[in-house]
């Protein structure tokens, strides 16, 4: 059973869920029953089989996620122009890459690196005259240099026009796109991101709290950040009486309605996940989770 949006769509049919479907159970929160839960009636031309919450396969395959392959730091993405530049000659072929291209790229390299290396200059000047300001202002011992010189400026180059980032990414993601791309290629042009690695799994657990509302315990889980290294989550629940901790549901959407009735005198019911890969549970259990029910 999954919490109902207002103008959800109905994930077995693919059309926006009616009032009168006999598979919706209103309060706070509303929630709709999936294949598997007591009371489920199936759908004409139902485009799901088999529940969200008792999936046995991964959700998604996909290649190891990559952070962005443009560099954050005006430095390291200066070096990153650069790094291009002198790796492309023997690529420009390949891409089928025009002169104007490949010149281009140089001009955008070569002035961003010009205007950095201003900067810095303009920078330590900054410094030196602010320090010599407030000497001559307020007093004190001059450095032996005296007065600040004048510091040499880099070689100019020829200016061009803005948006020297806009051009490297598209024509990056040119090549990023061509068939005959492959990482190694991109390694040696400086455009491939690095590899996330994903969570610590020695240590990394689901990390939830629960809340009764309407009647019906929530779940309320997240992917913590990392749903591209995870699948689901498999929750256990303990209710007391003895029988220890029980399956309960495996979930693939943050926030689980556990909508069993409550009990007519008051009990503590108890609940640990671990999250899941496919077929394998991966990580470490959770930390338990208890609230008091019923009464």
């Amino acid at each position: 059973m999954k919490p109902l949006l207002w103008d959800a769509i109905n994930p077995f049919t693919g059309t926006p869920f009616t009032w009168d479907d006999p598979n919706l159970r209103w309060g706070d929160p509303a929630y709709y029953l999936e294949p598997g839960d007591p009371g489920f009636v199936p759908y004409p031309g139902q485009l799901l089989s088999t529940p969200a919450t008792s999936k046995s396969k991964s959700k998604r395959h996909t290649p190891m996620p990559k952070s962005d392959y443009l560099k954050r730091r005006d430095d390291e993405f200066s070096a990153q122009l650069t790094t291009f530049q002198n790796n492309i000659g023997s690529h420009t072929a390949t891409f089928g890459l025009s002169p104007a291209q490949v010149s281009g790229q140089a001009a955008d390299a070569a002035y961003f690196a010009y205007i950095l290396a201003s900067q810095q200059v303009c920078s330590q000047c900054s410094q030196q005259w602010t320090a010599w300001k407030d000497i001559i202002r307020g007093g004190g011992a001059p450095p032996a240099t005296g007065a600040p010189a004048d510091a040499p400026m880099p070689a100019a180059v020829p200016i061009v026009a803005p948006g020297v980032e806009a051009r490297f990414r598209k024509l990056a993601q040119s090549i990023k796109a061509h068939a005959a791309y492959n990482p190694a290629i991109g390694e040696a042009l400086g455009i491939e991101g690095a590899a996330h690695t994903g969570p610590d799994f020695a240590v990394f657990k689901p990390e939830f709290d629960i809340v009764l509302t309407g009647g019906q315990v929530l779940v309320r889980w997240t992917w913590q950040g990392q749903s591209a290294f995870l699948d689901m989550i498999e929750i256990l629940v303990d209710r007391g009486g003895g029988a220890g901790f029980v399956f309960l549901a495996q979930d693939t959407t943050p926030g689980y309605v556990d909508a069993t009735p409550l009990p007519a005198t008051a009990q503590k019911w108890s609940y640990k996940a671990i999250f899941r890969v496919g077929d394998q549970r991966i990580g470490q259990w959770s930390d338990v989770v208890s609230i008091t029910v019923g009464g």
